[in-house]
């Protein structure tokens, strides 16, 4: 009898990148669990969608800053197809906001929703995972701007500056208790995620870019590919941003 096909969950996978990632998981043969928040109607539209291209897909929904609600999500997606391979955490949340505007309270809605429930998605997964001979893969995102922070944003981006600290320490974490499971994360820079965004956007995502190539998000879910794949690597941060890091244009 065949090895069933590997399963991945991917938080925020309703939309935008997370979508993205959902769609190429499913090309490379991965069982796929779409998670969404508030936007469960889209995950069900997609899940619905790779079942017409003959994969096994279902749609979650969990606010993932409820501890209890997520862990539980990631339980159902476990008993759902048997086993766990591949947690992607793309969920996030982000929106501008001058720096004299900006509370306590919105530092801790960042860190609950970027970093601390990213941590539980990870933490428990990985458990999952350990548990199993053959281990597992986690793949966080993080953000390329968390290093060359952009006005207007100051309580997003040390909320995604968290994340690749946790990533290296899950890392050994996990691999104390199973050596077969794996840490890492993507750290985009802006990236299109359909041809048909304005003009302004994609001038944005072009700016300071070294390369020829416009950022899309498919080239995300590459990395995320590449991560999942590579059984020698663990607690790498992989920035995925057309070397504006070099070229100083964000």
């Amino acid at each position: 009898m065949d090895d069933p096909a590997p399963v991945a969950i991917v938080t925020g996978g309703a939309k935008r990148v997370g979508r993205v990632v959902c769609g190429r998981l499913a090309e490379r043969g991965y069982r796929v669990a779409v998670h969404a928040n508030t936007s469960l109607d889209a995950a069900e539209e997609l899940a619905s969608q790779l079942r017409k291209n003959e994969t096994d897909a279902i749609a979650l929904s969990a606010d993932l800053t409820d501890e209890a609600a997520a862990r539980a999500m990631l339980d159902s997606a476990a008993h759902k197809f048997g086993r766990l391979d591949l947690l992607v955490n793309s969920a996030a949340i982000w929106r501008p906001k001058p720096l004299r505007e900006v509370r306590a309270s919105d530092l801790r809605e960042y860190f609950d929703v970027n970093a601390v429930a990213t941590f539980v998605c990870a933490q428990h997964a990985g458990l999952i995972m350990a548990d199993q001979p053959d281990g597992g893969s986690i793949v966080n995102f993080g953000d390329a701007a968390a290093e060359r922070p952009q006005a207007g944003y100051a309580a997003y981006h040390p909320s995604k500056g968290a994340i690749p600290t946790m990533t290296r320490s899950l890392a050994v974490e996990l691999a104390a208790i199973n050596p077969r499971v794996r840490v890492n994360a993507v750290l985009p820079g802006p990236v299109l995620v359909s041809d048909d965004e304005p003009e302004e956007r994609q001038q944005e995502v072009t700016r300071g870019v070294l390369l020829a190539t416009t950022g899309h998000a498919d080239h995300l879910a590459s990395a995320v590919l590449m991560l999942a794949s590579n059984q020698f690597i663990t607690g790498v941060c992989v920035p995925v941003e057309g070397g504006r890091r070099l070229g100083g244009g964000w």
